[in-house]
């Protein structure tokens, strides 16, 4: 895993990214991979694709929200049952979790963009300061947490 991360090109990215036609929690994983090359494939970013605006619409919790939470999880959750490892994923998630909410003003997506055509301008750049929020708290957990995964 690369630790050698330039927040601001990190958060261009994923802003690009968000821009050029993927939705939020595929910026956000997109990004991550490419910055802390992660051997993960794009299996993973299509994964995401039904999270985006409350789970494929649902407005349920924030796509960049889930896509950050799917990175903390290839990086610190566990792929055998009963693995302890998983409470490190757990409270890293937790404090990724709270971060969306105390910045973001929530995590429901329909809450979050109440009054706001989807295809709005001004949801846009609102989804957009999601994004970027969430990939710099990822980094910031990853790079804090990397001698421990």
């Amino acid at each position: 895993m690369n630790t050698e991360i330039h927040l601001p090109e990190l958060k261009k990215d994923a802003s690009q990214a968000f821009h050029s036609g993927f939705a939020c929690s595929e910026s956000v994983i997109f990004a991550i991979r490419k910055h802390f090359a992660l051997e993960m494939s794009d299996d993973a970013i299509a994964m995401s694709s039904g999270f985006p605006w409350g789970l494929g619409g649902g407005g349920c919790i924030c796509g960049a929200l889930a896509g950050g939470t799917m990175c903390i999880g290839y990086v610190f959750g566990r792929t055998v049952p009963g693995d302890s490892k998983v409470q490190t994923c757990f409270r890293l998630t937790q404090e990724l979790h709270d971060s969306f909410r105390n910045s973001c003003g929530g995590t429901c997506c329909r809450i979050l963009t109440r009054g706001m055509e989807k295809q709005s301008p001004e949801r846009k750049a609102q989804c957009t300061a999601f994004v970027e929020h969430t990939v710099e708290k990822v980094a910031e957990i990853l790079l804090r947490e990397a001698g421990n995964c």
